[in-house]
C-alpha cells in the first residue's frame, strides 16, 4: 500500500489532540506538509525541536509503510520557510567574510536538517566550501565555511 503522508500527519496530530489542518505541496525532492493550527508555538517547540521530531516520526512511519516513499518536510505556518531564509542569510554573510578575509568562519552548532540546507547552498560555489565538525556531547555539529582550494 502506498504511503499517505498527509493522513499520517493528520493521525499523529489527532492522537496528540492538536486541532489542525494539513496541506500538501510538492517539492523537487519530496513533499511539504504545511500544518495550520492555533497552537503553532506549541507544535513548533523550542528552536523548532518539536517540529523536527514530528517530521522525523512522520518520515519513519512512511518509510516503514513504503521504502520508496518521498521524503516529507513538515512545516507549521511557514516557520521552516522563514527559518530557512534567515539561516541562508546568515550563511551568505559568513561566506562574504570568507571571501573577503580568506579565513574560515564557524557557524553555531546545528542539526542535520539545517546543515544540509547550507551544504546545498554552497555546493557549486567556486569560492566557498562547507565542512561539518562534531560537537562533543551533542548530536549537533558546527559548520565551517572556508575558502575553496
Amino acid at each position: 500500500m502506498p504511503a499517505q503522508p498527509k493522513a499520517v500527519v493528520e493521525k499523529i496530530l489527532s492522537l496528540l489532540d492538536f486541532p489542525a489542518t494539513v496541506e500538501e505541496h510538492p517539492l523537487e525532492d519530496g513533499l511539504l506538509l504545511n500544518v495550520e493550527t492555533a497552537e503553532s508555538g506549541r507544535l513548533i517547540g523550542r528552536q523548532g525541536q518539536t517540529l523536527s521530531d514530528l517530521q522525523y516520526v512522520t518520515n519513519r512511519i512512511l518509510f516503514q509503510q513504503d521504502a520508496t516513499a518521498p521524503k516529507v518536510t513538515v512545516d507549521v505556518g511557514g516557520y521552516r520557510l522563514k527559518a530557512r531564509e534567515a539561516l541562508i542569510q546568515k550563511a551568505q554573510e559568513a561566506a562574504e567574510k570568507v571571501r573577503r578575509w580568506g579565513e574560515p568562519v564557524e557557524l553555531d552548532p546545528m542539526g542535520s536538517f539545517d546543515r544540509r540546507i547550507i551544504h546545498h547552498v554552497f555546493k557549486n560555489d567556486p569560492d566557498v566550501e562547507t565542512h561539518s565538525v562534531e560537537v562533543e556531547g551533542s548530536e549537533r555539529k558546527v559548520l565551517f565555511l572556508r575558502p575553496r582550494h
